[in-house]
């Protein structure tokens, strides 16, 4: 099991951890502070290092057992040895311009009112589907309510709810396909301002709306009878 302390802290991009298993081109760590592939997130990348040596982390993705998070190596020949103290440093603009993103997500949400069919997160265009039948939508208007909501600086907080809390309210549940992990106790929901947006969510955020920038909805697209593919841009 790997201690995942991206959950607790977004913004930490420096974290010393432990091998606790590997083979050629992966390794495991006790904890971790890059984000495994997840939700239609991407898994960070970024550089472990050494004794002064430094490897080049290409992805992070979870084992089967949702528990373990395996770090790839970009060079497959490495095994680095068990039982080894690295310090983790993620690829910090790549992640901060994916929280800018997944957060900007999240407010199209609070926009759309109907149920997600998928989606996908990228470091300056990212997709989000949704179970509607009409395109009659406006992409400025849209693009402008998304502005004034970043221009309001709302706060981004994390929270959480028990299992039982969640199945009270299935409305919270935006997503059609994937439904939050149960079992653990407690379900992980973010919270932006006033419950402008919130739902069950893994991903990292920004701690403030503000810090996503300008946005633009760049399209709007048919991708079948009742699932319509909003496609949102960073503008810097």
């Amino acid at each position: 099991m790997t201690k995942k302390f991206f959950l607790q802290d977004s913004y930490a991009q420096i974290l010393n951890a432990n091998i606790i298993d590997s083979g050629p081109g992966w390794f495991h760590c006790d904890q971790t502070i890059f984000y495994a592939r997840s939700g239609g997130q991407p898994g960070d990348q970024g550089w472990v290092t050494i004794d002064e040596v430094e490897y080049e982390v290409a992805d992070t993705i979870y084992e089967p057992d949702r528990q373990t998070i395996r770090h790839v190596l970009q060079d497959d020949s490495i095994s680095l040895e068990i039982n080894t103290d690295i310090q983790q440093r993620i690829d910090w603009d790549r992640r901060h311009r994916l929280m800018r993103m997944h957060t900007a997500m999240h407010l199209l949400c609070s926009i759309i009112p109907a149920p997600v069919t998928g989606g996908g997160v990228g470091e300056s265009e990212s997709r989000v589907e949704f179970d509607i039948q009409t395109t009659d939508f406006d992409k400025q208007s849209i693009t402008d309510q998304l502005n004034q909501l970043i221009k309001s600086e709302q706060p981004v907080v994390i929270g959480e709810i028990t299992d039982e809390q969640l199945d009270a309210q299935p409305d919270l549940v935006r997503t059609m396909s994937v439904q939050p992990p149960r079992g653990l106790g407690s379900v992980r929901m973010i919270n932006i301002g006033n419950k402008i947006d919130y739902q069950p969510c893994g991903g990292t955020h920004v701690r403030n709306i503000s810090e996503i920038g300008e946005v633009l909805l760049s399209s709007i697209k048919s991708k079948g009878k009742q699932n319509k593919r909003f496609v949102i841009k960073l503008i810097d």
